[in-house]
Parts: structure tokens; C-alpha cells; sequence
């Protein structure tokens, strides 16, 4: 036996208010105006006596809204994917939308799976912060025709809004100080780049920016998250290579900062002394951490504001023409990069 009760219905509520469906709906659809007071009255009275919650999904359907956003977010665990989640909330709010959000894990087989489930639940928009979509990815998205926005992340070759940090500055303002506090030997350091823009921006506009000091030794590194040994080396290896000189790294993310920083640790480094340490992305722990570590600060909070507004404006109708919004970053000097 099924102990728990069966949701109540339009159908009873009418049968307990002693009126028809239609009335129900109309009162349901705030066209209260056109039933009579005790009409009103004994509808209110069954709504609450039964507890009846109308179906915010089917109502949705009826009228071709259902006021729900999709969310492809890479990496959930990111700091950084936190801060622009609290953005898109707080969007959707303003604007009476549904956040459905996906962590895709950094996996584009479920970048694939959930850009499959959103289109199934009719969402009216999504907002993508992309792994790497391949051309089967693209090719639904183009034939999905939903209002699209891309966060941080661009897809090749294809034409899409996009909101995200303006990247060249950032590494330009993050290089120039490193420059400034006269160190004289630099690696920027990064997850491997594959087809992830912001990754590449930021080591072109480092590289760029180091032309224009020819002194200064220049080194990038690719470095997979979660490889210690390999970090271990990189960073061993680097230090050694240039004794006598004034060594920084250049972190690419903030949770690639966070393995830089306990690297340096188990190899016996301290930043601020030993090395130079700065980090893009702003970090709770940053200025706890030992002297503090500078960081790049990204509006993350303003730039998923940006990227649910504008997916809004494409489902009501905006302009055709293709978007791009960046965002300044913010230098947080701390002591591992000061003189």
C-alpha cells in the first residue's frame, strides 16, 4: 500500500469548490476580476484547505514560457564558477527566471549529456561555460537555435555571445608588476592549453608583454592539475635554473594556485622570499596564506550578472549582431610579490 497521499489536482480543487475547471484556471491566472466574491472565496478556501500547488512547469508550457535558464558550468568545485553561480542567481531573481544548473566536471561527454537534458526540459536560454565542445556538440547547438551566452570560455569557430575578464589586460597588469618589483626571471604557468582561449590569451599577452624587456627571462610550463610530481619538478627545476636571480611564477587559475602554493611547500620553497608567487582569480585564503599571495581578481559576481542579462535580452528578442562584453581585472598586491 502507497502510504503517501496523491497530490491534489485542478480537478479536485473545482469539485471542492463546487465550480468548474475553467474558473479555477481563470483564478490561478490572475483573472480573478471576472469570477463573483463567493466565487473567489470558496476557490481560495479549497486551494488552501487542499494544498494545492499548481504546477509551475505545465502552466509554463500552456503559455510557450517555462522561465528556466540552463547553467553548463565546467568545474563547480572552482571558486571562480562559485562567484559567477551567485551572479546568475541573482539575475534570475530580477528577472523571474529558473536557474537548472550542470557541473560538467571538466568532461565534454557530459557537456554533450546535459546540453541534451536542458533542450529537454524546454529551458528558454543557456548560459555555457565550455570544456571544449566538439563539432557534435556545436552542430546541436546550432540546430537548438536557444539563446546562447558563453562565460569566460569561447568555442572555435563558433559565433556566440560572450562575457568573460578582458585577459590581455589582466596578464599585461599582472606581468608589468611582477616586472616592477624587479624580478628577473618569470614563468607563467597553466593547466595544458588545448582550445581554452583565456588560457592562451593570458600566456600570449604575458609573452607579449615581456618582448618589450629584453633582460627578463620568459618561461610558460603546462601543468595538469592534479600531477604533484610533475609540479614538483617544474617548479624545482625552474628555481635551480636561475640561481642568483629573482624568480616569480605566474599562476593561470586560482585552483592551479592553490597547487603551485603546496607544491612549493613539499619542495621547500617559501614565496615572498625564496620566489615570487601571483595568482589569477581572488582567493579566501590568499591573504592567510603565510605573507599573502597576490592575485589578479576577477568581477566574477558582475560577469555572471552580465552573461544572464544578456541571454534575457536574446530570448526577448535582442539584436542579432554578436556580443562580447570583458571585464577589467583587479591587481590585490600581497607579500609574495612585493620587493
Amino acid at each position: 500500500m502507497n502510504s503517501k497521499a496523491a497530490r491534489p489536482t485542478i480537478s479536485d480543487v473545482a469539485k471542492a469548490a463546487k465550480t468548474g475547471k475553467t474558473s479555477v484556471s481563470r483564478y490561478l491566472n490572475g483573472e480573478q476580476n471576472v469570477l463573483s466574491d463567493d466565487l473567489r472565496l470558496r476557490i481560495e478556501t479549497a486551494i488552501a484547505e487542499l494544498d494545492y500547488r499548481p504546477s509551475q512547469m505545465a502552466r509554463g508550457l500552456k503559455r510557450g514560457r517555462t522561465r528556466l535558464i540552463g547553467l553548463i558550468i565546467a568545474d563547480i568545485t572552482n571558486p571562480y564558477s562559485v562567484d559567477v553561480l551567485c551572479g546568475i542567481e541573482a539575475a534570475c531573481r530580477e528577472k523571474g527566471f529558473t536557474p537548472l544548473v550542470c557541473n560538467t566536471n571538466n568532461e565534454v561527454d557530459q557537456e554533450l549529456h546535459y546540453l541534451d537534458l536542458l533542450r529537454s526540459y524546454q529551458v528558454e536560454g543557456i548560459v555555457v561555460n565550455a570544456v571544449g565542445m566538439r563539432e557534435e556538440g556545436l552542430n546541436r547547438l546550432q540546430q537548438s537555435a536557444l539563446p546562447m551566452v558563453l562565460i569566460d570560455r569561447k568555442i572555435p569557430d563558433f559565433a556566440c555571445d560572450v562575457v568573460g575578464l578582458d585577459n590581455s589586460q589582466a596578464a599585461t597588469t599582472a606581468t608589468e608588476h611582477l616586472v616592477e618589483q624587479g624580478f628577473e626571471a618569470i614563468l607563467f604557468l597553466s593547466e595544458p592549453l588545448g582550445t581554452v582561449n583565456t588560457r592562451r590569451e593570458r600566456l600570449n599577452a604575458f609573452h607579449a608583454t615581456l618582448k618589450r624587456y629584453p633582460g627578463i627571462v620568459a618561461e610558460n610550463a603546462e601543468v595538469p592539475l592534479h600531477e604533484a610530481d610533475l609540479m614538483d619538478n617544474t617548479l624545482r627545476q625552474f628555481h635551480s635554473a636561475h640561481r642568483g636571480m629573482r624568480k616569480a611564477v605566474i599562476s593561470a587559475n586560482g585552483a592551479l594556485t592553490l597547487q603551485v602554493a603546496r607544491s612549493l611547500r613539499r619542495i621547500g620553497l617559501h614565496w615572498g622570499s625564496d620566489i615570487g608567487l601571483l595568482g589569477f582569480d581572488e582567493l579566501e585564503w590568499a591573504e592567510l596564506a603565510g605573507v599573502g599571495i597576490t592575485t589578479l581578481k576577477q568581477p566574477t559576481w558582475q560577469i555572471g550578472y552580465a552573461a544572464l542579462q544578456q541571454v534575457v535580452k536574446r530570448i526577448e528578442g535582442g539584436s542579432d549582431t554578436v556580443y562580447e562584453q570583458v571585464f577589467s581585472g583587479e591587481l590585490i598586491v600581497r607579500g609574495s610579490t612585493v620587493r
